[in-house]
């Protein structure tokens, strides 16, 4: 049986010789606020060169994914677990769109994580994560995950200081579960300023066709702005492990935010290095019956 190869997508001339994951790989020595949220690592072409190249590598994107999938149905046990976190108007619902959405749906699983149930609360806090987690041959994403269990909760003092930090051991010990079930694991927080997220909210109220997007509650959130930023570093230093490093994409510019994760996504799925799966039928006689039919 001739196997399909996945098709390539053409290399952007703007794009730098840099993997998208290795520019924005969280390190050791990373400081969160060094970032600028403005600047496109691994990538030295404007707007419209960036939406193009998002565009050209959509076919490869989809080969790849299918390919996953097939492997998956064919007792394969890879999968793929993208976890996107940012605070409001980082971005996160434009990934969905733009960058899951070009994929076919059903090889995706989509989970958005919201303040917890009744139910949820009385469980320990990995207990709703792990319900959402893909299978074989899926791509799943998470919008907000269980790192809100050391940010929300530890900004807003929702549980005692010694609960919630116990839990970034937990976190560890439960992502190298993950990967050691062959789960791969991309972990990205979009990065924005505090200035470029003003301008986001105030989009919101200027456009009513927007009204529906705006929460009172980002401005409760953007008067701890420097306790969530403390909260976001340490989660860099605390869970960026070499199984499971975390990826800072700058996010002011939506454009380069998309474009970011649709890069990181494909070069973990080309990583995989996966083959279609062989026939398990016999392709001749199969033929055969089909023109006879």
């Amino acid at each position: 049986m001739s196997k399909k190869k996945s098709k390539k997508s053409k290399k952007s001339k703007k794009t730098s010789a840099t993997p998208f994951s290795d520019a924005l790989r969280v390190g050791q020595g990373f400081v969160l606020d060094d970032v600028d949220t403005r600047d496109t690592p691994a990538f030295d072409g404007d707007k419209k060169d960036g939406q193009e190249a998002l565009r050209a590598a959509d076919d490869e994107m989809d080969d790849l994914q299918e390919q996953l999938y097939a492997h998956g149905t064919s007792g394969g046990t890879e999968k793929i677990l993208l976890l996107i976190q940012g605070l409001d108007t980082a971005g996160k619902g434009g990934i969905m769109r733009h960058v899951v959405g070009a994929v076919d749906p059903q090889g995706t699983q989509i989970t958005a994580f919201k303040a917890p149930t009744k139910e949820e609360l009385e469980h320990p806090f990995l207990w709703r994560i792990r319900k959402a987690l893909p299978g074989a041959g899926m791509i799943g994403v998470f919008d907000r995950s269980h790192y809100e269990d050391v940010l929300i909760v530890r900004v807003e003092e929702l549980v005692p200081k010694a609960t919630w930090s116990r839990r970034y051991s937990t976190i560890n010990d439960f992502e190298q579960e993950l990967v050691a079930d062959d789960t791969t694991l991309i972990k990205v927080m979009l990065h924005i300023s505090k200035d470029e997220q003003e301008e986001r909210l105030a989009e919101r109220l200027d456009n009513p066709e927007k009204y529906w997007k705006y929460n009172p509650g980002d401005i409760d959130t953007r008067e701890r702005w420097d306790d969530y930023m403390e909260a976001y570093q340490a989660i860099m230093d605390k869970t960026s492990t070499d199984a499971a490093p975390w990826h800072v994409v700058p996010a002011d510019r939506k454009w380069y935010a998309r474009l970011a994760v649709q890069q990181l996504l494909l070069e973990h799925l080309r990583a995989l290095d996966l083959q279609w799966p062989e026939a398990d039928f016999d392709i001749d006689a199969e033929k055969a019956r089909l023109a006879a039919s």
